[in-house]
């Protein structure tokens, strides 16, 4: 056990993450409320839907790559005043979008506000490891990134209905309120955790940034870029394939959000126990072997939706293995690296759109089939990948014999 570690009694522990699931959650809808209400925006600030886009750029790279730059920053500093401080400024952020009614100030502070939420779910990860004992610590990961599936199925659905029924600025300002609530909770149920015995970000950058650290975290990038090259283009994809449209692609959409709630749940037990690297290639295959069913079966509603709730399943249910893996590779630098799976996800949500689009240009724009294919070709080589990382480990002058990764 390190010395940042404070192992809690079960019930009071339970209230702990129960504590990062709800910040997650609110974080998670704060992020992709912006898919919802994107329209809305564009109309009141007078810019095009393009435009308007960069909003959700510029936070994404908020996260990849001002996250772990906030992160080793505040590497010395106690994570309880950490994940107050983060979840502050974050609901003072989402107050400027509401107060002004400018374009370029609302892009800056996407990006603010999205180094914010890599900065909280760092920290977020690391608190929840140091609360439970060594053989809770893939469970304890899959609670705070279950916020994240959780925001996808529902906040985000409500936070848009809040946006279309009301205004855009009133769906911020539930984001707002949301946050504040978040702060009083944190200030109420997380313990004092100082940053006691831990190296500073050199030494921290040296071991997170270690080869094998990077390798798993390419696998992950490569996890991502598969899974959206197709899910960029689901809706296109069931309105032109599978003939599903208005209000029933709520419902495949929902049986999507679903599924991946309950992989997140569920892979990190998984993870637990040495079983990281064989719950990432499992999912790796699951994954790709759903968007398979997907491309064969997309003209059939019933294969869809049950395409679509394995494939949720198998995806997500990996992600907390992924997140396990850096920090049990990375050892000594996993505070830093703890940073590091948000930056690689997002990075390959990006690759896998861009992916997906390129394919669906190459077939003249009307084979939206062409993104599955091209998901499910990343897909297969992650495979292989999956497969060759999972033998990869730590020296053991890092401590490689320990039951978990250091918090």
């Amino acid at each position: 056990m390190s010395d940042g570690q404070t192992v809690l009694s079960r019930g009071r522990a339970n209230v702990v993450l129960a504590t990062l699931f709800v910040g997650s959650f609110v974080l998670g809808s704060a992020e992709l409320l912006m898919v919802g209400v994107l329209n809305l925006i564009a109309d009141d600030l007078d810019v095009s839907i393009p435009t308007a886009g960069t909003l959700v750029t510029a936070y994404a790279l908020g996260v990849a790559i001002g996250g772990p730059l906030l992160t080793a920053l505040t590497i010395r500093f106690d994570k309880r005043l950490i994940l107050l401080g983060s979840a502050l400024l974050f609901a003072l952020g989402n107050l400027v979008p509401v107060l002004t009614g400018s374009f370029v100030p609302f892009v800056v502070v996407r990006a603010v506000t999205g180094s914010l939420h890599g900065l909280f779910v760092a920290v977020a990860f690391l608190v929840a490891m140091a609360v439970v004992p060594p053989d809770r610590a893939g469970r304890a990961i899959s609670v705070v990134f279950s916020g994240f599936a959780v925001s996808a199925a529902a906040g985000v659905p409500l936070g848009t209905l809040v946006g279309q029924a009301l205004s855009w600025r009133d769906s911020f300002v539930a984001i707002v309120v949301l946050c504040a609530l978040v702060c009083a909770v944190v200030a109420a149920t997380v313990p004092s955790l100082p940053a006691t015995g831990e190296a500073g970000a050199g030494d921290q950058a040296r071991h997170a940034f270690a080869p094998r650290v990077l390798a798993v975290l390419g696998l992950g990038l490569l996890m991502f870029a598969s899974l959206y090259s197709a899910l960029t283009y689901i809706v296109p994809f069931l309105e032109g394939v599978t003939g599903v449209t208005g209000a029933l692609l709520s419902v495949f959409l929902l049986a999507y959000g679903v599924s991946t709630a309950v992989g997140s749940f569920g892979g990190g037990r998984f993870a637990d126990s040495g079983g990281a690297p064989r719950a990432m290639l499992v999912g790796c295959v699951g994954a790709t072997a759903s968007m398979v069913v997907l491309l064969v079966g997309g003209s059939i509603a019933a294969v869809v939706i049950l395409a679509l709730l394995v494939w949720g399943m198998f995806a997500l249910g990996a992600v907390p293995a992924f997140q396990y893996r850096v920090l049990e590779l990375a050892g000594p630098g996993s505070r830093l690296a703890s940073s590091l799976p948000a930056s690689a996800a997002n990075a390959g949500i990006a690759l896998g759109s861009v992916i997906g689009g390129a394919a669906i240009g190459a077939a003249g724009g009307s084979g939206v089939s062409s993104a599955v294919v091209a998901g499910i070709v990343v897909g297969v080589i992650t495979i292989p990948i999956a497969w060759a990382t999972g033998f990869l480990r730590r020296p053991a002058a890092d401590g490689a014999a320990e039951p978990a990764p250091a918090a």
